[in-house]
């Protein structure tokens, strides 16, 4: 299993980039509510947490979150090749955005040998304001029932990492996990905590799939559709 390290932000406010001569960085992946189906996946050196600030100086509405890092050896490399194995959802040559779910690309991740790397969620922000705008666009982007995906009650959804994993939805909101009436997220925390996937909070609709596809890119199917 991967150790976990905790990062901090630079004191100074300086970006540190990758140097040159040495082969290990940080390869990370990070995505914002107001980019909803997005990813960006990219490298830096030590300070992960300035680079978000960097990237969310260019004009971005809200801050970045990082969804999952990790320092790896030959990073320049790691981070060629994700390009390259996802090059079919790439938004565009020249940018490092990709229309995928990054539960997709952490299971790349997790075969990866390094440490993983623990930033906090409000790490990307700047200013106060940044942190409330950031919830307040989580929240929106939050919101799910089933309703929108047109996924019925009595269907069973599967886990995305392993499919005899399963829960059956109730309602629109609520799933049966185990004879327990519950939230998505709350399954998809708990079936993570045991699987080694860690505690913490869980976009639900991130980690389950209905009829092979995560409900997350059902939702944006449906809602590009209605463009």
């Amino acid at each position: 299993m991967s150790k976990i390290i905790m990062i901090e932000q630079n004191p100074t406010g300086f970006i540190d980039e990758p140097q040159i001569h040495s082969s290990e960085g940080i390869v990370y992946i990070l995505t914002n509510p107001v980019m909803p189906g997005l990813i960006k996946i990219g490298i830096t050196g030590n300070d992960l947490p300035s680079r978000m600030k960097q990237l969310y100086s260019s004009g971005v509405p809200v801050p970045f979150e990082c969804a999952y890092a990790k320092r790896v050896p030959d990073y320049l490399k790691v981070e060629a090749t994700l390009h390259m194995a996802f090059g079919d959802h790439r938004i565009n040559s020249n940018r490092e955005f990709f229309r995928i779910d990054p539960e997709r690309v952490r299971a790349i991740f997790n075969l990866l040998p390094g440490e993983d790397i623990l930033i906090g969620e409000e790490d990307g922000a700047v200013e106060t304001s940044d942190i409330i705008a950031l919830k307040s666009a989580n929240k929106r982007a939050s919101v799910f029932n089933f309703k929108m995906v047109d996924i019925k009650p009595g269907s069973v959804l599967e886990w995305i990492y392993n499919p005899d994993i399963t829960c059956t939805v109730v309602d629109d909101r609520k799933v049966n996990f185990e004879n327990n009436i519950t939230s998505l997220s709350a399954a998809a925390c708990e079936v993570g905590r045991r699987t080694g996937l860690g505690s913490g909070a869980y976009q639900g609709p991130r980690y389950w799939k209905y009829q092979g596809k995560i409900l997350t890119e059902l939702r944006e199917e449906i809602e590009q559709g209605e463009d």
